[in-house]
């Protein structure tokens, strides 16, 4: 991953979708069309300056892949900067910086393909996965998606009207289990958390598990943890199981931390240019000291979710508070979060340009 290239796009409209969330969509300008084309399940990052101060997030694209469209779902959350802004003052005709399509949660579209897909989602974790059904009933005839999707009540289902309309299209192909863990329903079986319970009780009942042949994870720690215990004794391979964690927090402006007087040597290198710094290995992660000289850097959430400060270490060795992103085999590999990450050698080497 190389330092973050933003484009200024257009703001074209601000949907609102349920009472704290609402869809954005962005004019791609001429010529980069190709560039801002996306695989469903990715993500974009945007960046503005609100209050004063540079805030980055990263939003996942519902938009279905090939349409044209390029669209994210914003859900506004406590201590959110930049969620309550796109909530409350974002509006058509504004111009925001955003970064092209990455990330590794997607779904491969193969009009060859027959599979039956499932997707284990809570709360905002809809917003990627809706970009996966829209693409598979659209572009994969014979495919089918099941989707079991957790939420507080009805009135917080985001994208509630694209599901049905999806649902009500595609008979056959598409099943839809809402199940809400603040509001009572006919049956049972759809209250309540997705926890493991829960949806041994799905599984065993009315969603036809068996036949899947690819398993999607996308919501907070809990449940994404809850339903990987369950498919891992299911005996579902783990190569069969995507996962995405999405991260509750705030986003608050970059933190920054000046060189430390002792330390571990550090040299970072971001676009070919190489930066030398000294790190307390029991002080601040090492994003927040390159951040202090090289603003370019990449990151997002701050919370090791979104992998978006990937770093490949070339010498020497680091460790990770928390590691909500990357694969067993990338840290095998010498990647890290550099937002989580603290040297442990004396001397430490890592590239951005991976």
């Amino acid at each position: 991953m190389q330092a973050a290239e933003f484009h200024k796009l257009t703001v074209s409209s601000v949907e609102a979708i349920t009472e704290e969330s609402v869809r954005v969509t962005f004019k791609v300008p001429d010529g980069l069309e190709a560039a801002f084309t996306h695989v469903p399940g990715q993500h974009v990052i945007v960046r503005a300056t609100i209050g004063g101060e540079m805030v980055r997030r990263s939003y996942s694209i519902c938009s279905r892949a090939g349409s044209g469209s390029l669209q994210v779902g914003i859900k506004r959350l406590p201590g959110g900067v930049f969620s309550s802004f796109a909530n409350t003052e974002l509006k058509k005709g504004d111009v925001i910086e955003v970064t092209r399509p990455t990330g590794e949660f997607t779904v491969a579209i193969d009009p060859g393909n027959r599979r039956h897909h499932i997707a284990i989602v809570a709360g905002s974790g809809i917003t990627p996965v809706l970009s996966m059904i829209e693409s598979v009933l659209a572009d994969e005839p014979e495919s089918r998606f099941t989707l079991v999707f957790g939420n507080k009540d009805g009135r917080s289902v985001m994208f509630l009207d694209d599901l049905g309309r999806l649902k009500n299209h595609n008979p056959g192909r598409f099943a839809l289990f809402n199940i809400l863990s603040r509001e009572s329903n006919a049956m049972p079986m759809f209250e309540g958390r997705l926890d493991e319970d829960k949806l041994v009780q799905l599984f065993t009942t009315v969603v036809d598990a068996a036949s899947a042949t690819d398993w999607y994870l996308c919501g907070p720690a809990g449940m994404v943890e809850a339903a990987r215990s369950v498919l891992a004794r299911g005996g579902v391979p783990p190569e069969k199981v995507n996962d995405e964690l999405f991260y509750a927090g705030g986003d608050a402006p970059p933190r920054v931390a000046v060189d430390d007087e002792v330390g571990s040597t550090i040299k970072v290198t971001i676009g070919g240019r190489t930066s030398n710094l000294v790190i307390d290995p029991d002080g601040a992660p090492i994003l927040d000291h390159v951040l202090a000289v090289r603003p370019e850097a990449p990151f997002s959430c701050r919370s090791g979710a979104c992998a978006s400060c990937r770093a490949q270490v070339t010498e020497g060795e680091v460790r990770m508070d928390k590691n909500w992103s990357l694969e067993r085999s990338e840290v095998a590999a010498g990647q890290i979060l550099t937002c989580q990450s603290h040297p442990v050698s004396d001397t430490v080497e890592l590239t951005y340009d991976v």
